[in-house]
């Protein structure tokens, strides 16, 4: 399977886990329900993981810019940012 292909997936699978960690939130801290966030955490944080080791593989194999790198790594910090960037730098394909 191509590896960009699959950076893509993780891309828009991290982002998604992003927003639903942040949705689960107000759950923990202002109901004191505790799971809910437990699992979405560790969903994303395995996500983000994932993330970061595919865009180095990536980055290796397709010798992607320094810049092109940065740019999803930063995109990665904030909520709907690496679904945002990879929308917007894939969608001519």
């Amino acid at each position: 399977m191509d590896l960009v292909r699959v950076f893509r997936w993780i891309a828009v699978a991290e982002g998604i886990s992003y927003l639903a960690f942040g949705a689960t939130m107000p759950l923990k801290y202002g109901l004191g329900i505790q799971w809910p966030n437990q699992i979405v955490g560790m969903a994303h944080g395995g996500l983000f993981i994932a993330y970061c080791l595919v865009l180095m593989a990536v980055w290796l194999r397709e010798r992607w810019a320094f810049g092109r790198v940065a740019s999803f790594a930063v995109a990665s910090l904030i909520p709907y940012g690496s679904i945002w960037l990879e929308r917007r730098v894939f969608r001519a394909n």
